[in-house]
């Protein structure tokens, strides 16, 4: 199942919930910013899910819910069962997803999700140079917020700013693609020594993480800057 450990206690990765978050390993991008490229590239269990129900059943009463991060989690088989078997306890569930398997993405929302956070990487323009893949075709990543615009689940969605990769003209595009979105968040780039791409990447200045929001504030009701 790829379950390569948690977080036992959130504040912060699920919106308004005390949670525990759960890692899946492996991911079909390669994004060179990607704080987590150990885990993108990784494939075995360090975790059995027995072992984490075990932990949510002591955790009753002390959390909420349950974010399900990566890696990309709707790579794995099981991830369905999980979501079920985790709901059933009585859990909220968050689900965070690149949005590149769009028919995975439409059955968890029709079987049950509390929540999703899909990541916009960059423009549809400069995707494939934002995610590691040149010839990337991003008719699934809009499927994908297409999806989660007309469905009837909460959801959000996130870019993390990287100076080297972002620009003015993107968020411009960006605002137009994803026009009356629910939600809109911008996460400032952190270098934690474990980047995928091994080069130099850098967060956005304040002043220009705000310009971004401006613009997308444009189109969408609710922006935010987070981690700046």
């Amino acid at each position: 199942m790829g379950l390569s450990g948690m977080q036992k206690t959130t504040l912060l990765d699920y919106p308004g919930k005390v949670a525990t978050t759960v890692f899946l390993s492996g991911c079909d991008f390669r994004c060179p910013f990607c704080h987590n490229g150990t885990l993108v590239c990784g494939g075995g269990d360090a975790l059995t899910e027995r072992e984490l129900m075990a932990h949510l059943e002591k955790r009753k009463g002390i959390i909420d819910g349950v974010v399900i991060t990566g890696g990309e989690p709707t790579l794995w088989n099981g991830l369905e069962k999980l979501i079920r078997n985790i709901r059933s306890m009585g859990y909220a569930v968050k689900l965070d997803t690149n949005g590149n398997h769009p028919d995975v993405l439409a059955r968890i929302m029709e079987t049950g999700i509390d929540y999703v956070a899909m990541d916009i990487k960059n423009s549809l323009k400069n995707y494939g140079q934002t995610i590691g893949l040149l010839d990337f075709d991003t008719k699934r990543i809009e499927t994908s917020a297409a999806t989660l615009m007309s469905g009837g689940v909460d959801y959000e969605f996130r870019t993390t700013v990287v100076d080297e990769l972002h620009t003015w003209n993107d968020f411009m595009e960006i605002a137009e693609w994803l026009a009356g979105a629910k939600r809109y968040f911008l996460q400032g780039f952190v270098d934690n020594g474990d980047i995928l791409g091994g080069g130099h990447m850098s967060a956005a200045p304040k002043e220009k993480m705000e310009k971004y929001a401006d613009i997308l504030k444009k189109t969408i009701d609710f922006v935010e800057i987070r981690g700046v």
